[in-house]
């Protein structure tokens, strides 16, 4: 088989092996600033390598997430400062439910034309994001997928490993009853859920230059708003994990789906939403798209990024221990009415 120049060539196919190759470079400088003496091989082998210490009895944890549609808005601004966080702090908020540390983070990039920059603003965001909660960002992959991702669209996933001591895990299942106090802890926004519908009500498709103009009952423009990044819970929960008998992590699906995720058959909660605000943005996505509140509660956090519960005698000390918390509920018995109740939305 003979070689020519004027063949086909990958480049010509849609992909750029010179501009990967100087993603891959960039990222690997900006990784390593993440690593701790546990990491015995990182971002540049064929796999990375993690050393689990301190630990007696590890359980491992592991979750992975994407940033779902958020990351279209932020293609749409032009704004990709906060994903990587996004990306990270979706992940390591699902380690929490179990009460375990977050250890090392795999990232995965799939374009259809590789932006060295849009990349490396990204994983610096999501380096950071590791730094923060002590979390090695240890590898990942990158991919230019033309005819698979169309113009500027691309897609963005994270996968995080954290470990449990066995005699320290949360088990909700195990341990919840009726009476037990719910406390809820504030969400900043929408977090990275129900942006589809964001985009349908604001009809963002056709004009995305809303996103930069200033909402007055927001005190901020409509990007903002919309991409203030998800943020970590990590750090001031788990001072109080052994506090805890559960955490749920309020995501796609609200109150409604996420709660009885970790209750015991023959209980369910009741939460009392007068106790507590949901942030503006709520209210301007209700008003604009004419939606039932029942509706919003059962697609958005609603103003409760986490929700911890706990024996009613140790209330007041994670109230004063977590800043912001306040008690929204408590667990009663499931009467078959639903297992999540809500009052007064």
């Amino acid at each position: 088989m003979s070689s020519s120049q004027s063949g086909a060539t990958y480049e010509s196919a849609g992909v750029d092996l010179e501009a990967s190759q100087r993603v891959k470079e960039r990222i690997k400088e900006v990784a390593k600033k993440t690593y701790g003496p546990n990491v015995l091989g990182g971002v540049g082998g064929f796999g990375a390598m993690y050393r689990v210490g301190g630990y007696k009895d590890p359980v491992l944890v592991s979750s992975t997430d994407p940033v779902g549609t958020k990351l279209m808005v932020a293609v749409m601004a032009n704004n990709f400062d906060q994903i990587g966080a996004d990306l990270v702090n979706a992940c390591v908020n699902d380690l929490i439910v179990i009460g375990a540390d977050p250890l090392f983070f795999l990232d995965y990039v799939a374009t259809s034309v590789m932006d060295p920059n849009i990349v490396e603003t990204v994983v610096i965001g999501i380096a950071n994001a590791c730094q923060e909660v002590g979390c090695a960002l240890i590898g990942g992959e990158t991919s230019e997928m033309p005819g698979v991702f169309s113009d500027d669209n691309f897609d963005l996933s994270g996968f995080v490993v954290g470990a449990v001591e066995a005699e320290q895990m949360l088990t909700p299942m195990e341990n919840i009853k009726e009476g037990d106090t719910l406390i809820g802890i504030p969400s900043n926004g929408l977090h990275t859920n129900g942006y589809s519908l964001v985009r349908h009500v604001f009809q963002l498709h056709a004009n995305r230059t809303i996103l930069s103009e200033y909402v007055q009952e927001l005190g901020e423009t409509l990007g903002e708003a919309l991409l203030r990044p998800h943020p970590s819970y990590y750090s001031i929960l788990k001072p109080v994990f052994q506090m805890s008998k559960g955490i749920a992590h309020i995501t796609g699906g609200g109150l409604y789906e996420n709660m009885p995720r970790m209750l015991p058959s023959g209980l369910a909660v009741r939460f009392d939403a007068s106790l507590w605000e949901s942030p503006p943005v709520f209210q301007l996505i209700q008003k604009q798209g004419g939606i039932d509140i029942e509706e919003m509660y059962r697609v958005y956090n609603m103003g409760l990024g986490m929700v911890v519960v706990c024996e009613p005698e140790e209330t007041n000390t994670i109230l004063g221990s977590v800043k912001g918390s306040l008690v929204t509920g408590e667990v009663v018995t499931d009467t078959g009415s639903g297992r999540v109740l809500i009052e007064n939305m």
